[in-house]
């Protein structure tokens, strides 16, 4: 089984290649958002850690789940506590992916793990991933699909690119490019290709079919 990560800037189209992957044989995906919302909630590693951080904001629903739009005001306004969040977020998502590569490992029915997250760099999953892949998308693309799905400001838009790593450091850090310039069928057969390619290595020598 190879354990791949898929990283990108935002509006890259991350979620897209993911969904097409998701689809597949032997292959399992997972996005690294997702599971922190989760682990944040009741049931999850971090909620009693978030009920204690929190206890004073209006930030929780009656049925006990968190209200997000409070809670990303108030992590907006508090560097302070949106500091405490991702140290406690974050390692709770590593340590749950390290599980479930492990529980994979064991099972052995994947030719693919894949995870997607817009920080795999920034939080050193090079280090329990066999390799990154970087999903391509020109700046102009990005800002374009920003402002017309999402609503963004011009402004806002250059303060998310700013806030992200620049373009040498994701290619640095990645074995494989992803250009989502394209067409959403270019994007596919480059995913198909490199499928093929990093398969012939398992146990089930992934053909790229559907």
């Amino acid at each position: 089984m190879k354990f791949i990560g898929i990283t990108g800037g935002v509006g890259a189209g991350k979620s897209a290649a993911l969904a097409y992957l998701a689809g597949q044989e032997k292959i399992r995906t997972m996005m690294a958002d997702r599971i922190a919302e989760e682990l944040m909630e009741p049931g999850g590693s971090c909620y009693d850690a978030l009920r204690e951080l929190f206890a004073e904001d209006a930030v929780w629903k009656e049925d006990g789940h968190i209200n997000r739009p409070a809670m990303a005001e108030v992590l907006f306004a508090s560097e302070e506590k949106r500091t405490a969040v991702n140290g406690l977020v974050h390692p709770a998502v590593r340590q749950y992916v390290l599980e479930q590569k492990r529980l994979e490992e064991e099972r052995g029915s994947l030719d693919f793990l894949i995870l997607e997250a817009a920080l795999l760099i920034e939080e050193h999953y090079d280090e329990i991933c066999d390799e990154l892949w970087y999903i391509y998308t020109s700046r102009e693309v990005r800002k374009k699909r920003l402002m017309e799905n999402r609503g963004y400001s011009s402004e806002k838009v250059e303060q998310i690119f700013a806030s992200q790593l620049g373009e040498e450091e994701y290619r640095s850090a990645c074995a494989a490019v992803i250009d989502n310039d394209g067409t959403p069928e270019e994007t596919v057969a480059q995913i198909r290709e490199l499928l093929k390619d990093k398969g012939e290595g398992t146990d089930g020598k992934y053909d790229g079919s559907e």
